[in-house]
């Protein structure tokens, strides 16, 4: 198992952006049009050389995690199939997830799988039977329920259902029959339109102690 992406990460070499023009030196702006450099502010030139060496960092960044990604499925497999080989049989669930852990129990590394869900039209409709109990029992209902209901339905920002907020409302132990119908048209609704696999990797001091990710995501380092 040989893994090519040791050692420092390297700058990628990023264009300057100047272009000559009879002998003088320019920059595109947002528009494509060529500004001599002379008419360019000192802070504007400042933040575009800042960011063309972050891209020049980033680039090669995201290409080493690339690999490890790559490494480590293939790493993965390579441990399965030596597994199936031998025993006849595979780690892990029926839906990939698994874990596999060093001998010391220091180092842990889990493969989740994770569905893509989105909702059909079925979902107005258990709307619309959501709203008739809550109108009916009026003064009744909890609060905490309304607020559930409110978030499950409110579209955020970008259009998205609030996933977790669906999910709260099937746990609810609720037996009005037209709750009950609201909630097996949610999922009905409910459709499966992809999958990712999420590779997570953990350690600790001791084999007693807690666990802490080993973090990759640059919003969570």
């Amino acid at each position: 198992m040989s893994y090519e992406m040791t050692g420092p990460v390297t700058e990628t070499t990023i264009p300057d952006g100047r272009v000559l023009v009879d002998g003088r030196p320019h920059m595109r702006d947002g528009q494509g049009k060529l500004v001599p450099l002379t008419l360019i502010r000192a802070q504007d030139q400042l933040q575009d050389e800042v960011v063309r060496r972050i891209i020049g960092f980033a680039v090669p960044l995201s290409d080493q995690v690339a690999r490890f990604k790559a490494h480590t499925f293939d790493d993965i497999s390579g441990f399965e199939a030596l597994l199936a080989q031998e025993y006849e049989a595979r780690i892990g669930g029926p839906r990939g997830n698994k874990t596999l852990m060093s001998y010391d129990g220091l180092y842990k590394v889990t493969v989740q799988v994770a569905d893509a869900i989105a909702f059909g039209p079925e979902l107005q409709i258990a709307k619309g039977l959501v709203d008739e109990c809550l109108n009916e029992w009026a003064a009744s209902a909890r609060d905490e329920i309304k607020a559930i209901v409110t978030r499950a339905f409110n579209t955020d920002k970008e259009g998205q259902i609030n996933r977790a907020a669906i999910f709260m409302l099937l746990r609810l132990d609720i037996t009005d029959p037209r709750w009950l119908r609201g909630m097996a048209a949610i999922r009905d609704a409910m459709k499966i339109v992809g999958s990712k696999t999420y590779v997570r990797c953990y350690r600790r001091a001791a084999f007693d102690g807690p666990w802490e990710a080993i973090t990759i995501d640059l919003a969570k380092a």
